[in-house]
């Protein structure tokens, strides 16, 4: 499969771009943790707009970690497909344990990375929710979600790299989706990267602060 970005940061440089039309609007960037934040603190830079991170987990599949059946916002409310979660052996019971776990899970992501900090005021204001690629969607789709209860002017989702259908799903959701590959087949994000090594919270955590204290 061919490699189409170096690393996060150069994917986050050539999605600025194609943002070019947002530089000096009133823009909110929001990073999907972990990679997300990477690519979304270059599109940030890029556009001289505020950085922060929208927070979601996926529902996983049983025994299938990487195939995601949902998620969960960062409200705790819960998108699901259910033919798959039922296709794929998934009993109430087990759906229940996970929404359960992954609402923890939101609740501790958002303590740990962003403390005790007010979120960005997001009404009336242009959303960029940026990640390093979509997959199925799902994580997407609920940080989507999520974003639209605060009433923004416009929610715009931008991502280097996703399957086609996705970007359909969330267009037909509402959302304005840019994004700069739509390669086929696809089977994980990480095989259009030459380093797609895992991004640890410390270094999330260490580009919010840089961040917000301009000194990045």
């Amino acid at each position: 499969m061919e490699v189409l970005f170096k690393n996060r940061e150069e994917a986050g440089r050539k999605l600025a771009d194609a943002l070019k039309e947002f530089k000096g609007k009133d823009v909110v960037v929001l990073g999907i943790p972990r990679g997300g934040v990477v690519v979304a603190n270059e599109v940030a830079k890029a556009l001289g707009a505020p950085l922060d991170v929208v927070v979601t987990r996926k529902i996983e599949a049983p025994g299938e970690p990487e195939y995601a059946l949902g998620a969960v916002t960062q409200e705790g409310e819960v998108i699901m497909d259910r033919q798959a979660a039922e296709s794929l052996g998934a009993s109430p019971a087990y759906l229940d344990d996970q929404v359960r776990k992954k609402r923890e899970e939101v609740k501790e992501r958002m303590k740990s990375l962003r403390g005790d900090k007010p979120y960005p005021k997001l009404e009336g204001k242009v959303v960029v929710i940026v990640d390093d690629g979509i997959a199925t969607g799902s994580s997407v789709s609920a940080a989507v979600m999520s974003v639209k209860k605060r009433e923004p002017k416009e929610v715009v989702v931008a991502v280097p790299v996703a399957p086609a259908d996705a970007v359909q799903m969330l267009t037909e959701e509402g959302a304005r989706v840019i994004c700069l590959e739509t390669p086929g087949p696809f089977l994980a994000i990480g095989e259009f990267y030459g380093d797609f090594d895992q991004v640890e919270d410390m270094e999330v955590k260490r580009i919010l602060d840089e961040s917000s204290s301009g000194k990045r």
